[in-house]
């Protein structure tokens, strides 16, 4: 049994150094209401996670992200709101997953960009029912899905959990008639199986490995997100943080052997920031129990603070 809790806001707090804008952080420029630029949700689960046999504690993800990007300090001023958090409780995952949809859908609509702090890469399905209901995306603009992650999460289990959501996806666009246009960077090889490969060439999924991700493969790298970008209007990007070296993302449920450098996935990220068709983001598997030294909370905050203030600039 479960049931899903919204939650209200929390206050957001940090280092304050003064007034005005030369001492602006985000703690300063976070609402819990009115119109904004940005607009951050939570989703508190760790049922898709625990489903699919990982280890637990993501549900704790959204405070320590809030915790981690509350201090960074901004470039220029913004306005951003804070709608509070959807949590699953108990087994409860389908149901919160359809409530974040309703709750992104209206923010979306809205015109704003959205955020969302996870949370196990279950919120994947969630955030896709969000943006599939959009306004736009129901008029005919061509949604595009972009996942940096170690894993394509295309798994044919009959129970929904963290590691089906993109196929959950490509079943629901294929009811409607269309195709999912999803594309993966980081997959880890020994990760995956045979058949998660052979899903993902059947289902027309593109996809580079992480180990043809570094440095010297950036060319590569922005072909790779260039096609991406060229075909669709409207982006969907999550960010599962195992796609990350360990040293840098400790704190998630699988830990990346290999992983792909921290300098490609900003780049990455600065790159769909800057195309003009980011509409939502979110961040999943952050697990604050295993993160050292608030590492991972800290990177990914990191991340998201590149991808915010790119886009209204």
């Amino acid at each position: 049994m479960g049931e899903v809790v919204n939650r209200a806001p929390q206050r957001w707090s940090g280092r304050d150094d003064g007034p005005g804008p030369e001492h602006l952080r985000w703690h300063h420029v976070v609402s819990g209401d009115g119109s904004a630029d940005i607009a951050f949700v939570g989703f508190r689960s760790d049922e898709g996670v625990r489903r699919n046999k990982g280890r637990q504690g993501a549900a704790d993800g959204p405070r320590a992200l809030r915790e981690a990007l509350g201090s960074m300090a901004l470039p220029a001023p913004l306005e951003a709101v804070d709608v509070g958090d959807v949590e699953v409780v108990g087994n409860a995952l389908e149901e919160g997953q359809q409530q974040l949809g309703e709750v992104l859908t209206k923010l979306i609509d809205d015109g704003r960009l959205v955020v969302v702090f996870g949370g196990g890469h279950e919120i994947a399905y969630g955030s896709y029912l969000g943006i599939a209901g959009s306004e736009r995306v129901r008029s005919g603009a061509k949604l595009g899905v972009l996942n940096l992650d170690a894993h394509f999460d295309l798994r044919a289990d009959a129970t929904p959990s963290s590691g089906t959501p993109f196929r959950q996806m490509a079943e629901q666009e294929r009811e409607r008639g269309a195709d999912l246009h999803y594309a993966v960077l980081g997959i880890s090889q020994p990760s995956n199986t045979r058949t998660l490969f052979d899903t993902a060439d059947e289902l027309g999924v593109s996809y580079l490995l992480d180990e043809d991700c570094g440095p010297a493969n950036r060319d590569a790298v922005d072909e790779f997100v260039d096609r991406f970008l060229a075909g669709c209007d409207v982006v969907y990007l999550t960010i599962d943080l195992d796609v990350l070296p360990a040293a840098v993302a400790p704190g998630v449920s699988a830990p990346a052997a290999y992983g792909v450098p921290l300098e490609t996935i900003q780049h990455v990220c600065d790159r769909v920031a800057a195309s003009g068709k980011l509409a939502l983001c979110d961040v999943a598997e952050l697990n604050p129990e295993l993160d050292v030294d608030n590492r991972t909370a800290r990177t990914a905050a990191r991340l998201l603070h590149r991808i915010t203030t790119k886009h209204t600039r």
